[in-house]
């Protein structure tokens, strides 16, 4: 296992190299000038000059690169052009809400997603079925902007039950953080919800066909210790990889839902710096986000050995 896990984190390595260097070149090769953006349209061309000049701009872009590559190596992603702070400290100021949205979600799609794909599975051919599977089609088919926007109308305009946007901090509210991430919760956990219920379906009907599951209950044991202790503790096995895979899809797909709710997250600070051309600060979060979707993959790789004995890494 120490082998294995020596062997994915020296992978790692080559992974987010590639996906520096091709946000690096998507970047600086569309149109648009960060200096043009900062500076306005009153400015002068010798002013644009200096400005490129202090920003490192106007050199090669292999060595831009290599430079970056410099500070990546002593743990500097870059300083935000905009906001005159280094990218790390931008990211960890935002990290809180994206964070706790991302859990938020994560909760909503496996409470919501796999007691309704098992009830789907263990009634199968039935309404409840049917209904079942209906409901995560439409939820997977729904835009995730659709689904913010409704749940403000009902909870938050009509009901009045809940904020419609906004965040406060959990060191300001406390628990009442809570309410201001339940909507967006919803919102970004329903079509994971949707494909885990499908998923956990599948998984379960394959498991619920095998000789041991009928051997079971050839001997009576009980149906819902065939269902939950003997069934759905194989077909959960799987699962893992598609949980594992939800979370970091999940804190990537925030992006739209923070704009929504007018949460002031990382997504919503890849917005902001993606329309002011701040490169530093895009590289920094987008290379963020693909070292953690890195990290959960191997994370769920070492899980799947604690939850079944029989599988061993060389």
């Amino acid at each position: 296992m120490t082998a294995y896990i020596v062997r994915r984190l020296l992978l790692m390595i080559p992974v987010l190299l590639l996906v520096a260097v091709t946000i690096f070149f998507l970047l600086h090769m569309s149109p648009g000038d960060p200096v043009a953006v900062l500076l306005g349209p009153d400015a002068t061309t010798e002013q644009v000059e200096q400005v490129r000049e202090a920003l490192g701009l106007n050199e090669p872009l292999p060595l831009q690169l290599l430079h970056w590559f410099q500070g990546l190596l002593h743990g500097d992603l870059g300083t935000s052009i905009f906001l005159n702070k280094p990218v790390t400290e931008a990211i960890l100021e935002r990290a809180e809400p994206t964070i706790l949205l991302t859990i938020g979600a994560s909760l909503v799609a496996i409470l919501i997603g796999v007691p309704l794909g098992v009830l789907s599975a263990v009634r199968r051919g039935s309404l409840l079925d049917t209904g079942s599977m209906l409901v995560a089609m439409l939820g997977i088919s729904m835009p995730t902007f659709w689904i913010g926007l409704n749940l403000i109308l009902i909870f938050a305009v009509t009901l009045r039950w809940l904020p419609a946007q906004g965040y406060q901090s959990i060191s300001e509210a406390g628990v009442a953080t809570l309410k201001y991430l339940l909507l967006p919760s919803i919102t970004l956990g329903a079509a994971q919800a949707a494909l885990l219920a499908r998923m956990t379906r599948s998984m379960m009907l394959e498991v619920l066909s095998e000789d041991y599951i009928r051997t079971a209950r050839a001997k009576g044991v009980l149906e819902r210790r065939v269902v939950f202790r003997h069934a759905l503790h194989n077909a959960f096995i799987p699962l893992v990889t598609v949980i594992g895979l939800t979370f970091a899809v999940l804190m990537g797909g925030a992006v739209i839902t923070e704009q929504v709710f007018n949460i002031p997250g990382v997504g919503r600070l890849l917005v902001q710096a993606v329309l002011r051309r701040d490169f530093p600060l895009v590289q920094g979060i987008v290379l963020t986000i693909a070292f953690l979707y890195v990290v959960i993959n191997l994370l769920v790789d070492v899980l799947y050995v604690f939850l079944d004995p029989r599988i061993r890494y060389s």
